[in-house]
């Protein structure tokens, strides 16, 4: 609008001072020192004014105009101006957001810029040493201690103690994730602050500005890290979806092949630093800032469930329909399927629709077989694990040996795990497999029976009755694999090979 394009204006922050005259703003650092910035010589604010110049050119370089000085009555310098392009209020992403309009195309582009700047950033050992799973717990360690030791108990105890539980299982076993991201080159100097109430939707594109120059360890982090900064806010202003496609465009841009945990992982620890800033504001007065704290609080509390590792075993007897529901639960939350009938023809050297079928107990079926089967399922399902996936084990699961060690899998790769048993009539599960015409399962009637007769009680696994279709057998499983809502299921991955 031209009235807000044109008129005099100031707006002033924590930092800094903001005066828009014109078409143009221009931006004073207070002379204060915060701890965590220090704007108390004119020295130093004249090098922050230089650094903002340089780090947000790299997102709006038509924007950021240039650093001018001030001088008194006699000539003295006294202080220096970050000089912008005033940009249209009404165009704020935030804005454009809460009232409802299209954005997809700005947002889309968005996340273009964003990619695009991380494929060239700087990157090195003093970057990367920012986001090692050990520095990203230091700074979930920091958070907690603050919150804890605030008055009045904003969040929940209950919240902040599955928040703060959730998080620290989630690091605690995914070390070589983290890794991993630093050796792809991941980590970057990036934005750092990246929030809708500071990106505008031109007609020629958006502008992103104001990223966080103050501390430039605050900008060192993974990209994915980054991007998850401004899903996280979308989906504070109510914009879940946006949140999700926003996330998704990115990865496909960065062709960032991140596990959805660590998606998760990455949006809950940016609404958790929120809360904590909010938890603040709460301390030192603010009324309404309590409010904002448990929404963000929320935000990172959804996202570290949606985000848990988990392994899941499907067992039952041949033709009950585990490998059915197995690929649903697997197809619907995204995560790795390995089946333990196409791991032993691998071992064995076979395509998985060879047939191989011997009598019980004999061939590739043999316990030499099984236990080599078993521990190869094992394996694969550790380091799947150790990087962020969820994984689904397709099996029969009647032997005790084989549960006991998966099981131990799952406690030392800090993932939970849910066992389901499928369940269905012995008729029914004869005509299956009689109906089967391909596939890695050699199993009939017969093998069948005499598996039911050495299999070993297993009374932690949920029994899903199998005989109606996969989808009522999916709809029955999901809410105990997540109990909180199947919903948050972010762009799935495509398939990984069991190898």
């Amino acid at each position: 609008m031209p009235d807000q394009m044109n008129g005099a204006a100031v707006s002033e922050t924590h930092s800094g001072v903001v005066f828009f005259v014109g078409d143009r703003a221009y931006k004073l650092k207070k002379p204060l020192d915060l701890g965590f910035l220090d704007f108390s010589t004119r020295e130093r604010r004249e090098h922050a004014c230089h650094e903002e110049i340089r780090l947000n050119r790299r997102f709006a370089p038509d924007v950021y105009l240039g650093v001018c000085d001030v001088r008194g009555p006699d000539g003295d310098l006294c202080d220096h101006l970050v000089t912008m392009r005033r940009m249209p209020p009404d165009r704020r992403l935030s804005t454009l957001v809460e009232a409802r309009e299209p954005v997809e195309g700005p947002l889309r582009d968005t996340a273009r810029i964003l990619a695009a700047w991380h494929a060239e950033a700087p990157r090195g050992p003093r970057i990367s040493a920012q986001e090692t799973r050990d520095a990203v717990r230091s700074r979930w360690d920091d958070g907690f201690e603050l919150v804890r030791s605030l008055p009045g108990h904003v969040i929940a105890g209950s919240a902040a103690t599955e928040i703060e539980r959730l998080a620290i299982s989630f690091l605690a076993g995914r070390d070589p994730l983290f890794n991993a991201r630093i050796a792809e080159g991941r980590v970057v100097d990036g934005h750092g602050d990246l929030l809708a109430t500071d990106i505008f939707c031109l007609d020629d594109g958006p502008r992103i500005l104001d990223c966080l120059e103050f501390d430039e360890r605050l900008r060192w982090l993974d990209g994915l890290d980054d991007a998850s900064f401004l899903a996280m806010d979308l989906e504070h202003l109510g914009a879940p979806d946006l949140a999700e496609r926003f996330i998704g465009w990115y990865t496909e841009f960065a062709a960032d092949p991140a596990p959805a945990s660590l998606r998760h992982h990455y949006v809950a620890y940016r609404a958790f630093v929120r809360a904590k800033v909010a938890c603040l504001r709460h301390a030192q007065g603010d009324g309404h800032a309590a409010a904002e704290a448990r929404g963000y609080a929320d935000v990172a509390l959804r996202h570290l469930r949606a985000g848990k590792v988990d392994l899941v075993l499907v067992g039952g007897l041949p033709g009950t329909g585990k490998s059915s529901l197995a690929g649903a639960l697997a197809d619907r939350l995204g995560c790795t399927l390995l089946s333990s009938d196409r791991v032993r023809k691998e071992l064995a050297g076979l395509s998985p629709e060879t047939p191989a079928a011997t009598p019980y107990g004999t061939g590739i079926y043999t316990p030499e077989w099984s236990r080599r089967t078993y521990r190869e399922l094992a394996e694969r399902a550790a380091r799947l694990l150790q990087l962020g996936e969820t994984v689904i084990l397709d099996a029969s699961w009647t032997d005790k040996a084989e549960r006991d060690l998966i099981a131990s899998v799952a406690h030392r790769e800090h993932a939970d795990l849910v066992a389901f048993r499928c369940d269905a009539p012995e008729a029914l599960a004869a005509e299956r497999m009689r109906r089967r015409t391909h596939g890695a399962s050699d199993a009939d009637s017969a093998v069948a029976l005499a598996m039911s007769a050495e299999a070993a009680p297993w009374p932690e696994a949920a029994t899903i009755d199998t005989s109606g279709t996969v989808s009522a057998a999916l709809e029955r499983a999901l809410p105990i694999v997540r109990p909180h809502g199947a919903d948050l299921v972010w762009p799935r991955r495509p398939f990984l090979s069991p190898g």
